[in-house]
């Protein structure tokens, strides 16, 4: 608010020495002026996807403690508004206790941004901290990942930041955060796919002189090498660069020391090795028992791995959606990678110079549906796996989420 005053004086009364302050008194009152900075339309929406992502935004700004609260309910920031000595009075086992009730701080000086930094990483959240000023620097130092303004931010913010946000815009970060789940969630994709392919080798060849069926003459390196790099890579990198995985913006926050690959994934991967392995070994011993050819064995194993593959890669894409959705005719860079290892097994049976690279004859197509059996079965129970893995996640998660992650957000240093 901004109150314009009005006196009316002889101008030979006034007196230089005396100064201004002598005519302070008697004024009249003329008008009120209220201004205000509307929230950007964007930063309403950046907020509400952050509260689905389990992501509590917090806002932390130098006016006055009423103004603050209303801002931050046109916002959508949750919790009472207390003021910086206010928050400053309480004891830590106080803080500790409240602190998750408090949506907006007010009238804070740097140390009380400090010490909400201190409260809730005690509290064990991954704290964000935003600012562009000298007295941010020592709150941005101390947070998981300070984030200092490019546009306004001064030097001192910007060294004491881990990153810098370059439109000062707080919808960006929110973005970055899709982003990088994006990445972390494509290269869990790539890693499942080739550890399911590295369990099946190892199970097999171990398998295959197990149980005498082929020795070391399973596959020859130049086989091996087809499955890794005209298959298992093309697929694998297709997935590292997938889209994003439908409901990533719905997750929890993932604790920091998990692991990539944690351990009912692993097992989960393990399993399927084994099974890759176990047809592998059947599709031999097929090849073996009803055709007596070596080559014909290996022939009917490399061409059983390339379409199991596939079913694979539906199958670890997304762990707990069904394969048998819109998600997997969304990126069609993923189907032409299935299309290129069907036509890579047709052409590697077919094609005399590569017969003769890789030990390869053609097959019948009683042969060709004997190795789409087991690709089409590792489908099917992969789905009904991850229908059971959803029955049980919906009976796990019925109660609401809690937040996880805390972003204090300075709003007078962040264009919301």
């Amino acid at each position: 608010m901004l109150a314009l005053v009005q006196r009316e004086f002889d101008p030979s009364t006034f007196d230089p020495a005396g100064g201004l302050m002598a005519l302070m008194q008697d004024l009249e009152l003329s008008a009120l002026i209220g201004e205000v900075d509307p929230p950007r339309a964007e930063a309403v929406a950046a907020i509400a996807t952050a509260k689905r992502a389990d992501i509590r935004v917090r806002m932390i700004t130098g006016d006055q403690a009423v103004t603050a609260a209303a801002i931050a309910a046109e916002l959508g920031i949750e919790g009472r508004a207390v003021t910086g000595a206010e928050f400053a009075a309480m004891s830590d086992a106080e803080a500790d206790s409240q602190v998750d009730e408090i949506g907006v701080i007010a009238r804070v000086a740097p140390e009380h941004k400090v010490r909400l930094v201190q409260v809730l990483k005690r509290k064990g959240h991954i704290v964000a901290m935003t600012g562009d000023g000298v007295n941010d620097a020592p709150a941005i130092a101390a947070a998981d990942i300070g984030i200092a303004m490019g546009i306004t931010g001064t030097d001192v913010a910007k060294q004491a930041a881990k990153m810098i946000l370059a439109d000062d815009n707080f919808a960006t970060i929110v973005a970055a955060v899709e982003q990088g789940r994006l990445v972390y969630d494509n290269l869990q994709k790539f890693i499942r796919v080739q550890v399911a392919n590295l369990f099946m080798f190892i199970l097999a060849f171990l398998g295959s002189s197990a149980f005498a069926i082929a020795g070391t003459a399973l596959l020859d390196p130049a086989q091996v090498l087809w499955i890794h790099m005209a298959i298992v890579a093309p697929i694998g990198a297709v997935m590292g660069l997938d889209l994003s995985t439908p409901g990533i913006m719905d997750r929890r926050p993932r604790p920091f020391n998990e692991p990539i690959i944690v351990r009912a994934m692993m097992i989960r991967l393990l399993l399927v090795g084994l099974f890759m392995a176990a047809a592998t070994l059947v599709l031999v011993q097929i090849g073996k028992t009803s055709y007596d050819s070596l080559e014909v064995e290996q022939t009917m194993a490399i061409v059983g791995l390339g379409l199991m593959n596939i079913s694979v890669a539906l199958n670890l894409r997304y762990p707990t959606e069904s394969a048998f959705g819109p998600s997997t005719l969304s990126n069609s860079r993923l189907l032409w990678a299935f299309a290129r290892a069907v036509i890579g097994s047709m052409l590697i049976t077919q094609i005399r110079l590569l017969q003769d690279v890789f030990g390869t004859v053609p097959l019948t197509g009683a042969q060709w549906a004997i190795c789409l059996v087991p690709a089409v079965a590792l489908l099917l129970l992969g789905e009904l796996g991850k229908f059971f893995i959803r029955a049980r996640t919906r009976t796990r998660y019925a109660e609401p989420a809690t937040a996880q992650v805390a972003l204090p957000v300075a709003a007078d240093r962040v264009d919301l």
